[in-house]
């Protein structure tokens, strides 16, 4: 059995750490709702024997006191219900809740971990997924209950007539070995169609993302299309699943009402006969109606047992994905150099350049995905063991560091950085720890948009920013990285969506406010270049020029044909 800290196997670790954790819970939860059953299944026994003895006795005593044992059974039934589901749902909404934490802590490690599921599948998986897994905290106690009521009758109509008993016994054994094995097709169809849902979510996420480059190059019908395919997988297997659950349920409520039948004719028949009383009859009779209730819950828990073991099995997808790489667990030392030591990766070939502490360097990239390889491979976004070569930060290999450290001392922003629904100041310092959020609002040329909300740094910004123009998400993302303050900044195209003049003073605002911590920026931009220490030129993969931005408009032809605007 797995512990809290251990990491589940398979769904079935998943189900049983849920059981374990909430097994007090669960017991309360069983003792009450067995209560509330039996309280049920004891009305129509009452009944009967309030019928007999009120035939024998008729007495006003003799119907007085069967008025209050009814009243008795059904108070018990109404507070054991209430308390029962309370207990249990709070449970479950508590373990759904430790679930989605789980799986959202997974998604948000540092490491990412290998597991082929989009965004949007890991998001269905936190949210649907979970709260069907710990479903299993109410279907277990239910489970129990039902068992309960369904004894209690079988035992009551045996005392009256052993072929009674032996009928509801029979009848509810012949009822779940037919339910059991039409539950295993729900359970795989549930889980083919969480899949199809998970995806349809991921590719419209996307396509949200991407809404603005659809619409600029007429890309809309061609999206809508795309997403129409997935969803219509989704809905397919969607209805599946409804036919499946139909047949099921309808099949469960045929084979109750056929036993419920059986039990009322043969108690007929045996009232007929003489072998039970008019009391026994009544009392069969009424049990007949509510044993319904109890077998129809009964039928229905292997259904929810397979669809929370469906969902469990996509968690642990999630769960027992192992991380893309193995990070180390030392601290680089303050002050270093940043090394690029031969790697080669992706559009990289052999590239080699060192950044001195405390250095502004500008690295242009000929070929834009040269760039995006070098800022993926600083960033730890591509694992040590997927390239050639090495990066040092201050003299230690990034495959000794853990990524966490890594991601303290160096800070890489990428170009299209994400902007969350909040305000300004909760994109600008999320942590709220940021000593420097004005000079870095400042730096960045966001002053113009905190000055034109009565707001300030406190005005709303939507979700992916989509009440800010593209230049003032840039500056955003900017004003964001400058506020961390990092010993070692990279930042890749920076001010691609800003005017020129916008431009050219962030780049001396950068300049300044970076001042004697290193700062590498991957850009085109000629005030960016302008500003730097030093311009590294990287073409085919490997640095071929190195010098100032002037020195090199003046004596590299192709640099300034590049660059030049």
């Amino acid at each position: 059995m797995t512990t809290d800290t251990q990491r589940p196997r398979q769904g079935s670790d998943i189900l049983r750490t849920a059981l374990r954790r909430n097994l007090g819970a669960m017991a309360w939860g069983t003792v009450l709702m067995g209560l509330y059953q039996a309280g049920e299944t004891a009305f129509p026994i009452a009944l009967g024997l309030i019928v007999e003895h009120t035939m024998q006795d008729r007495s006003l005593g003799s119907l007085g006191l069967s008025v209050a044992a009814l009243a008795v059974i059904i108070t018990t039934v109404s507070l054991s219900w209430r308390f029962g589901m309370r207990i249990l749902q709070k449970a479950n909404t508590t373990e759904a809740h430790r679930w989605r934490v789980r799986v959202a802590a997974c998604g948000l490690q540092p490491v990412a971990r290998d597991v082929d599921l989009k965004s949007g599948e890991v998001l269905t998986i936190a949210t649907e997924d979970a709260d069907q897994t710990a479903d299993i905290i109410e279907v277990v106690p239910l489970l129990i209950s039902s068992l309960v009521a369904v004894v209690v009758a079988a035992v009551a109509l045996g005392l009256a007539d052993l072929r009674l008993g032996l009928l509801v016994i029979a009848g509810t054994v012949a009822i779940l070995s037919v339910l059991s094995v039409m539950s295993g097709r729900i359970g795989s169809s549930t889980q083919e169609q969480q899949a199809r849902v998970a995806r349809a979510g991921a590719k419209v996420a996307d396509l949200i993302t991407g809404l603005r480059p659809l619409h600029g190059f007429g890309g809309n019908h061609a999206a809508f299309l795309s997403y129409r395919k997935v969803s219509t997988e989704a809905r397919r297997q969607a209805v599946t699943v409804a036919r499946v659950n139909g047949v099921y349920a309808g099949t469960a409520l045929a084979l109750n009402a056929v036993l419920a039948a059986a039990v009322t004719l043969t108690a007929g028949w045996l009232a007929f006969e003489g072998s039970i009383t008019i009391g026994e009859l009544v009392m069969a009779v009424g049990l007949a109606q509510f044993i319904m209730e109890p077998l129809k819950m009964f039928s229905e828990m292997p259904k929810y047992v397979m669809m929370a073991r469906a969902s469990a099995e996509r968690m642990a997808l999630v769960l027992t994905a192992p991380p893309v790489a193995a990070p180390g667990s030392g601290h680089p030392a303050t002050g270093g150099d940043l090394e690029i030591d031969d790697v080669s990766h992706g559009s990289l070939g052999k590239l080699t350049f060192r950044v001195r502490a405390g250095e502004f360097v500008a690295v242009t990239a000929y070929q834009p995905r040269a760039a995006a390889d070098l800022a993926s491979v600083l960033a730890a976004d591509t694992p040590p063991h997927a390239y050639e070569g090495a990066v040092r930060l201050g003299g230690q290999d990034l495959s000794d560091l853990s990524v966490e450290a890594v991601r303290e001392h160096m800070l890489v922003n990428p170009y299209d950085g994400e902007i969350f629904a909040g305000t300004l100041r909760s994109n600008i310092d999320p942590s709220g720890t940021s000593a420097t959020v004005a000079e870095a609002v400042e730096a960045s040329m966001l002053t113009d948009v905190v000055a034109l909300h009565r707001d300030g740094l406190d005005h709303g910004v939507r979700d992916r920013g989509a009440n800010l123009s593209g230049g003032q998400r840039q500056r955003l993302s900017l004003a964001r990285a400058l506020a961390a303050d990092a010993e070692v900044l990279v930042l890749h195209d920076p001010t691609t969506a800003v005017d020129a003049v916008t431009e050219q003073l962030i780049s001396r605002n950068i300049a300044k406010l970076r001042r004697g911590r290193t700062t590498v920026v991957l850009t085109s931009s000629p005030a960016l270049l302008d500003a730097a220490d030093r311009v590294l030129v990287l073409d085919d993969g490997v640095i071929t020029a190195e010098d100032t931005h002037r020195n090199l408009l003046a004596t590299d032809e192709a640099y300034c044909l590049a660059v030049a605007r």
